[in-house]
């Protein structure tokens, strides 16, 4: 009897292990593919200096150094 209440809580979980499992591939390959598709493998409107917050007090990106005046990224990153 405690044989058949050890598969079904097994069965049970196993289901929810591969709906989880799946979720997480289908986003995997939803980022992968939009990667893949981009013109140059970068997401556009990343940079920091497009935040308004430091467009108003003209503050560089942390990462790139780029001013919110400047139309693209800086190609050499600075890390601070």
């Amino acid at each position: 009897m405690s044989g058949t209440i050890i598969f079904a809580n097994f069965t049970k979980y196993m289901k929810l292990f591969l709906i989880t499992f799946t979720l997480l591939a289908i986003a995997f390959a939803g980022i992968a593919i939009k990667i893949w598709a981009k013109k140059g493998g970068e997401f556009g409107g990343t940079c920091a200096s497009q935040s308004p917050f430091l467009k108003k007090d003209n503050e560089s990106c942390s990462y790139c150094g780029k001013l919110p005046s400047e139309q693209n990224c800086r190609t050499n990153p600075q890390h601070n």
